[in-house]
């Protein structure tokens, strides 16, 4: 499918990415809680989903599994890195029906797609069946990392968003943007409006794995890190808005 095709749904509304592929870390449905799911902020987090899906875009999420369970963590306390990841991945089901539940009850039809076989919660993820779904008006869930253990949710992210044909990958965060030092103990940090793919992978800055940010650029992905915390934000993005930072294969800039 060309970038012409996947925007067609959303040329008369007036916004600059037909398909968008949304990532979520698994901390980002916590809300107030210290584990678990919160359904106010998913109910939060699909009615901005639904905004931006009611001006025609096509939406992918990734979802990762960090309030629940992360491999890395266990396998730091002596669990095989392994089986610690498959835990992680089963988590990322959880959220995803958790936001599917959301989406639903905000009036958005939605099919939750799975990197591993359980038929009876999720449909496997098959690629030409993703974008059947998304062509179709529906919001596309995609859980269980890529199916493999170590590979982030961040890589699946980048992954799925390349097979889809994504014309943008949104990267949700609690900050406004990629900073050159962490701006909670540095008050002074700088914000970056844009950066480049090699800046980031140089400078090592945490926003996403070497994998994911190396992904995005060999198929010059764009990523736009934003606070997800703020609303219409996602809308603003769709739009063309200067939201957040933006990395692509231009250089940095303040």
């Amino acid at each position: 499918m060309t970038q012409a095709a996947t925007t067609t749904a959303a040329s008369d509304s007036a916004v600059r990415y037909g398909r968008i592929l949304l990532k979520l870390s698994g901390e980002a449905l916590l809300g107030d809680r210290s584990y678990g799911v919160d359904p106010a902020y998913c109910m939060f987090i699909a009615k901005q989903v639904a905004e931006v899906h009611r001006l025609g875009v096509q939406v992918g999420i990734v979802v990762g599994g960090g309030n629940i369970f992360r491999g890395m963590a266990a396998a730091a306390s002596g669990m095989d890195r392994a089986t610690g990841d498959y835990i992680g991945m089963l988590a990322t089901v959880m959220n995803g029906l958790a936001l599917q539940d959301a989406l639903e009850k905000a009036g958005i039809t939605t099919r939750v797609m799975s990197a591993i076989a359980m038929n009876e919660v999720a449909e496997p993820y098959i690629r030409r069946r993703a974008i059947r779904h998304l062509e179709k008006g529906r919001v596309a869930i995609f859980v269980a990392g890529t199916g493999n253990p170590y590979f982030t949710t961040d890589t699946a992210a980048a992954l799925r968003a390349v097979e889809i044909n994504a014309e943008v990958l949104l990267k949700a965060t609690k900050v406004d943007g990629v900073y050159d030092h962490d701006p909670v103990t540095h008050p002074d940090a700088r914000r970056y409006a844009q950066l480049g793919y090699a800046d980031l992978l140089r400078d090592q800055l945490k926003v996403m794995d070497a994998a994911a940010v190396s992904l995005c650029m060999e198929n010059d992905l764009p990523i736009v890190v934003f606070d997800l915390n703020s609303p219409d934000n996602i809308t603003k993005v769709a739009a063309g808005e200067a939201v957040g930072t933006l990395i692509s294969s231009g250089g940095a800039g303040a």
